[in-house]
């Protein structure tokens, strides 16, 4: 016997609406089942996603999202979400933290730096958003085989940056409880730049494996990506510093 979904008025023959997605059966609010049920199981639900979403980028990153552009999303959590979650917890951390890159480093080097360069120092996460485009124009490029749109290129890449802004909120972390400049500095422009380098190439060579590429190409192009990044930030930073002497 079928019932009416108290939602949408669609007729309801199982447990969900065929039409709306809302369970059949609904229950009266009390402290008690707020407690038991919906205050629990929600938070239980979106840890849940958000752990798994996590264990699954620095575990299998490229197979992961590839599933997830392939339709396979119920177990992920959403990569805007998860991307604005982590600039909020940056921004609630920014005061306590011990400043930024550009703050750690000695007066010889920061009179040394151009404009571009602080604006980097100064906003890495904001300076990491910036870039998915431009990574997705470069995977685009270098994967074209794979005849993804580049929609489809935004998302891996919006998830790949993820992992940078974790690691860099874990850098802000550690600079509220430790204030050695020098190791920072070297974790920072050293350890962390090798990690997102290998990261990227390790991410790229896992999304793009199911496409047929052969694996010394697969290889090939999963490093390309990233260097055709740096090589263009590096071009930029030098056309920005001959303008900015005229």
């Amino acid at each position: 016997m079928s019932t009416d979904c108290l939602n949408c008025g669609a007729p309801v023959m199982q447990n969900y609406c065929a039409n709306c997605g809302q369970k059949s059966t609904t229950h009266r609010y009390s402290i008690k089942h707020f407690i038991e049920h919906d205050f629990i199981h929600g938070v239980w639900h979106v840890d849940k996603g958000i752990l798994f979403t996590l264990k699954s980028l620095f575990t299998r990153p490229g197979h992961s999202v590839r599933e997830y552009i392939q339709g396979k999303r119920v177990p992920y959590f959403s990569f805007i979400t998860l991307i604005l979650l982590i600039l909020t917890v940056s921004g609630l951390i920014a005061p306590y933290a011990h400043g930024n890159m550009s703050d750690l480093m000695p007066k010889s080097g920061k009179a040394m730096m151009n404009d571009l360069e602080k604006f980097i120092s100064h906003y890495p996460k904001l300076v990491l958003i910036i870039t998915i485009p431009v990574y997705s124009c470069f995977s685009l490029i270098w994967f074209r085989k794979a005849k993804l749109n580049f929609s489809e290129h935004l998302v891996l890449n919006s998830y790949r940056v993820i992992v940078e802004m974790i690691i860099g909120l874990l850098v802000s972390v550690l600079t509220i409880f430790y204030h050695n400049t020098q190791v920072l500095l070297f974790l920072y422009f050293g350890v962390l730049s090798f990690l997102g380098l290998f990261y990227s190439i390790w991410f790229y060579y896992q999304f793009f494996s199911a496409f047929n590429y052969r694996k010394i190409a697969l290889i090939l192009r999963s490093i390309l990506v990233p260097v055709s990044y740096n090589l263009l930030a590096l071009l930029l930073g030098i056309v920005y510093a001959v303008i900015a002497k005229r």
